[in-house]
Formats: C-alpha cells, sequence, structure tokens
C-alpha cells in the first residue's frame, strides 16, 4: 500500500496538462494563473517527495540502514526486489532533476544579469528603457525590491504608434506588479522535477501574458487598443523572423483567444506587445 502511494505522484503529472488547458480557458485570467502555478508547483513537489520516500525505502533494505526501519516502520515495507531497483531509480531521478534545475538556474541568472547590463547603458523615454537594438523585443525586467524596468528596443518602437507604446508599457508594468517572473520561475523549476510538468511551462506563460492584458486593458481601458498593438507587434516580429526568440504572443493559441474575441466584440483578454523569450530575465 505505500509502495503504491509512491508511485502514484508519479503519475499524476503526465495528465495535467490537458487538465490545466481546460481550466485555463473557463476563468479568469488571474485565477488561472494562480491555480495553474500552484498545480504544477505541488506536482512538482509530490513528485519529489515521492522520490525521496522510494530512496528511504529501499535504502530501508541495506543491513547498514536496517535499524532505522523500527523508527519508520511503514516505509520499510516492499519486497527488496523491488525496492531497491526503484530506490536505485529514485535515486537518478532526484540527482537528474537537482542538476538540470541548477544549470537552468544558473542559465537564467546570467540572462538577468547580461540584461540588466544592457538595460543600465541604454536611454530612457517616456517611463521605458530604450536599448539601441533592432530587433523586435519588449520585456519587463525585475529588480530589487520591486524596482523593475520596462525595457523595449528600438526596432520596437518603430512598429508602434504613441498609443500602442502606451499600451505596451502598460502590459510589461503588469508583469512588474504582479511579479510574473516568479510564477515563471516555479514553472521552469517545476518543469525539472517531471517530464511530464514541462509543457505547463507554455500554459503557464500563456496565463502571465492573459493576465497582463487583463491588468492593461483594465489601465487603459481600451481593449481594441491592446489588440492592435499586440497584433502589429506579433506581425512585426513575425517579419523579423528571429531564430533566438520564441514568443508566445505569436502562438495560434494566444492569438485565437485573445485577439479575435476583442475585435469581434465579444470581450476578452487581449494581448500588450511585447516578446519576453530571453530566459527568465523578463515576461513580454
Amino acid at each position: 500500500m505505500i509502495l503504491l502511494l509512491l508511485l502514484v505522484p508519479l503519475l499524476l503529472p503526465f495528465a495535467a496538462p490537458p487538465l490545466a488547458r481546460g481550466l485555463a480557458a473557463r476563468v479568469e485570467p488571474g485565477a488561472a494563473l494562480w491555480a495553474l502555478t500552484a498545480a504544477t508547483v505541488g506536482l512538482a513537489a509530490s513528485t519529489v517527495a515521492s522520490l525521496a520516500g522510494l530512496v528511504i525505502a529501499g535504502a530501508l533494505r541495506l543491513p547498514v540502514v536496517a535499524r532505522l526501519g523500527e523508527l519508520i516502520r511503514p516505509m520499510a515495507t516492499g519486497p527488496a526486489e523491488v525496492l531497491l531497483p526503484l530506490a536505485a531509480a529514485a535515486a537518478a531521478g532526484l540527482a537528474l532533476c537537482a542538476r538540470t534545475a541548477l544549470r537552468s538556474a544558473v542559465r537564467q541568472g546570467r540572462s538577468v544579469r547580461a540584461a540588466h547590463a544592457e538595460a543600465d547603458g541604454a536611454r530612457t523615454a517616456d517611463g521605458m528603457t530604450v536599448v539601441a537594438d533592432e530587433r523586435i523585443d519588449a520585456y519587463a525586467l525585475p529588480g530589487q525590491g520591486g524596482r523593475g524596468r520596462v525595457v523595449v528596443t528600438e526596432g520596437m518602437l518603430r512598429c508602434l504608434d504613441a498609443d500602442e507604446r502606451a499600451a505596451l508599457v502598460a502590459h510589461e508594468r503588469a508583469h512588474l506588479a504582479g511579479r510574473h517572473h516568479l510564477f515563471l520561475a516555479a514553472a521552469e523549476l517545476s518543469a525539472h522535477c517531471h517530464p511530464g510538468l514541462r509543457p505547463l511551462r507554455g500554459d503557464i506563460s500563456l496565463a502571465v501574458e492573459r493576465a497582463a492584458d487583463e491588468t492593461a486593458a483594465r489601465a487603459t481601458g481600451d481593449r481594441r487598443l491592446i489588440a492592435r498593438a499586440i497584433g502589429r507587434a506579433a506581425l512585426a516580429a513575425h517579419a523579423a523572423a528571429s531564430e533566438q526568440h520564441t514568443s508566445v504572443l505569436l502562438s495560434p493559441m494566444y492569438l485565437v483567444s485573445f485577439l479575435l474575441p476583442v475585435i469581434a466584440g465579444e470581450g476578452g483578454g487581449a494581448g500588450g506587445g511585447g516578446r519576453g523569450g530571453r530566459g527568465q530575465r523578463g515576461e513580454g
């Protein structure tokens, strides 16, 4: 029974992506973001706990550790020929999780530091930090003490008119105010705990954009403006055909779910421009 309870959490994450997409389509964007992230982190934590439990259960079958069996008797149940291979596999899984998560954290940290270094040398205009770059890009760059920045490239600014730029700033400020980088970091870390959780990174990224769109729409009072800004930014980004960036704003799910309802006058969340494709340094 204990062995079965330890194995079940390793299977549940595979069912999470389709359930998550159904949830995200039915609830308010902010609530969807919180629910998706909480579920993802919970499943990741249960995976780690299950792997650790299997390691302990297998270790209790070893003579050197067997004396501890009296302290945690339920963990010592199960045939040794089953527990020991499972424990070895679980130990390897935990080591792999730790290794890939650490590598990801180091990579994202370097990306954030590089983004800050680039932004420190850029000019400011209309509440934005403008980077001298022809790429079509915009992102929210978190800072210490909540002092984040909205960073845009000159290439992006040339794609938008004054009103669309204001919509872009509202969208990126919504990312900063909502501390969306923490949600993305949680999704990234969870994805390294179980392969079944990897698709949820995209779902949480999409939920982050939806939540920022809703906040930006309330701030500007004009959903059509938000939709126009995101549409123009997405088309410009597509035309640029950057190989280094993959924007959630260009995904068919995002465009169909948020641009078309607004254009049709049905409400729904519209997008704000920008592309947060540079790792975890910010959100687009």
